[in-house]
């Protein structure tokens, strides 16, 4: 069983691993999109490198806006951090086609690969992100849940360690009044899955992808924003049911009893599996949309 304090302890030796007091650094990959989870994971990293080296990143990029030789002017020294989150395979190609690019370009310094979840749909993937992990001369790769690192453990051939998500860096979060019993925050991206039935008419349904108006222009206020109408939207439940892993991470954070569905390649449960007991509040899994709500029933 993990607690909540091992959480912040396994992040804290993560981050120490690879940076010290001072050191410069560069983490690339920001969420140029309005999902909040991506963004609760980047204010993760932000805050655990700030509070090791005491300084801002030296280089930040998105996918499509990384430049090599600006990176190593701004950056010439240190370690390249490349966003978590559930990325890694070939469900959202733009940021593993990233991900290659950087180990195909970026020899001369450590590249850290901060915790993913890794599913290839096609195996055809497979072979050439394990012969580019293979290849680079100082590559570290961190899970998320153990299929992950069974995965790694049977088709690369570099460092890879099990670490839990950034986003509970945050710590405790304040949260709104609710307004309704049970809030569903339900995936309408490549990742839902049929959950064998519909919610009840009754029930108030979201999910979190579009951004506010006005959007901040600074990456960090931008990820903040968003991080923020996740955490509002979240706490009009009195109760949560959600198949998004960072609404179950930001729900604890916010201290609401929630009911879990997974994803469809079973991302959730891979991942609450691996850090059983890290919840501060009740957390119930259910398989189908009948059980989230008989659920969500008892804890309302």
């Amino acid at each position: 069983m993990t607690t909540a304090n091992a959480i912040q302890h396994a992040l804290d030796q993560l981050y120490r691993t690879h940076v010290g007091p001072g050191d410069p650094y560069a983490l690339v990959d920001f969420p140029d999109h309005a999902n909040v989870g991506d963004s609760a994971i980047w204010l993760g990293e932000i805050a655990m490198l700030r509070g090791v080296t005491g300084r801002e990143p030296a280089y930040v990029s998105t996918w499509h806006d990384f430049d090599v030789e600006a990176f190593r002017r701004a950056c010439p020294t240190g370690t390249l951090f490349l966003h978590g989150g559930g990325n890694l395979g070939d469900i959202w190609p733009h940021h593993q086609q990233f991900r290659e690019h950087i180990l195909a370009t970026v020899h001369d310094r450590a590249v850290v690969q901060l915790p993913q979840s890794i599913h290839f749909r096609n195996p055809d993937g497979v072979a050439r992100f394990a012969s580019l992990a293979t290849e680079h001369p100082d590559f570290t790769l961190y899970v998320r849940d153990r299929p992950s690192l069974d995965f790694a453990s049977a088709h690369l051939s570099c460092p890879t360690h099990l670490a839990p998500d950034s986003a509970f860096a945050l710590g405790r979060q304040p949260r709104a009044p609710a307004d309704c019993d049970v809030l569903m925050l339900l995936r309408t991206d490549d990742e839902r899955r049929d959950h064998a039935s519909m919610p009840s008419a009754e029930t108030t349904i979201v999910d979190w992808l579009e951004d506010d108006p006005d959007l901040p222009r600074a990456f960090t206020s931008q990820a903040r924003a968003r991080v923020d109408r996740g955490l509002r939207l979240l706490s009009r439940g009195r109760v949560i049911v959600t198949d998004r892993l960072h609404g179950h991470i930001l729900a604890d954070l916010l201290g609401i009893p929630h009911v879990v569905l997974d994803n469809d390649y079973g991302k959730i449960a891979a991942y609450l599996a691996a850090w059983a007991g890290s919840e501060r509040v009740p957390a119930i899994r259910a398989t189908t949309m009948a059980e989230a709500e008989r659920a969500a029933a008892q804890l309302a």
